[in-house]
């Protein structure tokens, strides 16, 4: 069972940056692809970007040139730099794990964290 914790939630004013962090226990961490989402209030939870074991990184469109996924392998941890925060980014963010390929939908990952709230003020 993997546990993965995130942190690095807040509120900022537009134009703003936050960096997301989540701390998984397994230490197979590297063999996983990791992803984040996000879930706005009435609206369904949505991908935002990924990594595979590999280091390769995928985003949706809304999110290109201005978040950044990585993982730090010898520390088993994820993170997702986020510049230039509009509040259509509003919403609560989710660290997500599942062996092999990366996926971009929600109920292809095994192993999900508790969520971040992230208020991007306008």
């Amino acid at each position: 069972q993997v546990q993965l914790i995130e942190s690095g939630g807040g509120l900022v004013q537009a134009g703003g940056s936050l960096r997301l962090s989540c701390a998984a226990s397994e230490r197979t961490f590297w063999n996983y692809a990791m992803a984040w989402f996000r879930q706005a209030p009435g609206k369904e939870r949505e991908f935002v970007a990924a990594i595979s074991w590999s280091g390769n990184t995928y985003y949706t469109d809304s999110v290109k040139g201005r978040f950044t996924i990585s993982r730090d392998n010898a520390k088993n941890t994820v993170y997702l730099q986020m510049n230039s925060l509009k509040p259509e980014d509003t919403a609560v963010y989710y660290c997500a794990a599942r062996t092999g390929a990366v996926r971009n939908l929600f109920h292809e990952y095994d192993y999900w964290g508790q969520g971040t709230q992230v208020t991007v003020s306008s």
